[in-house]
């Protein structure tokens, strides 16, 4: 875990890659609460035997199960210290290349894509790429804003 002591050292690490985190299992339960918390019970999420005989050949994470990963991914491979907070300020671009199909394994890696000094804040520019294992695409490709004060 790469660790930042305040506002300069974030914004000194602009293009650097912060590495891989571990895989994550998405298995059907997951999914399913995830429907639950939101609403969103389209059968290729929530319906196996229907799933099945559908495009994917089974039940697949919603897109934005996968998306809501991000906070856990990430602090896997960082933390900003020194500061009074941290707030999502934002997603620029979200690309969902290839679907998460239940009982897989997902895992990212994230790099600092660009860092802007506010008066006392930073919004640190992140792109993560959310894989699948075994596939030949990611699953998410998404551009998220951090918001750092100091």
């Amino acid at each position: 875990m790469r660790v930042f002591n305040g506002l300069d050292e974030v914004a000194a690490a602009e293009g650097a890659d912060l590495g891989t985190t571990d895989w994550i299992e998405i298995n059907q339960d997951r999914i399913d609460k995830f429907a639950e918390a939101t609403g969103d019970y389209q059968w290729i999420h929530v319906d196996p035997e229907r799933a099945e005989k559908g495009p994917f050949g089974g039940t697949i994470a919603h897109g934005l199960l996968t998306l809501s990963l991000l906070p856990v991914l990430q602090q896997q491979l960082y933390r900003v210290d020194g500061i009074k907070m941290a707030v999502n300020y934002g997603l620029d671009r979200v690309r969902f290349a290839t679907p998460v199909p239940a009982d897989s394994k997902v895992r990212a890696n994230v790099r600092i894509t660009r860092v802007e000094r506010l008066d006392s804040a930073l919004h640190a520019h992140f792109q993560t790429t959310i894989e699948v294992d075994g596939a030949s695409k990611p699953a998410c490709i998404v551009e998220s804003i951090t918001r750092y004060v100091a």
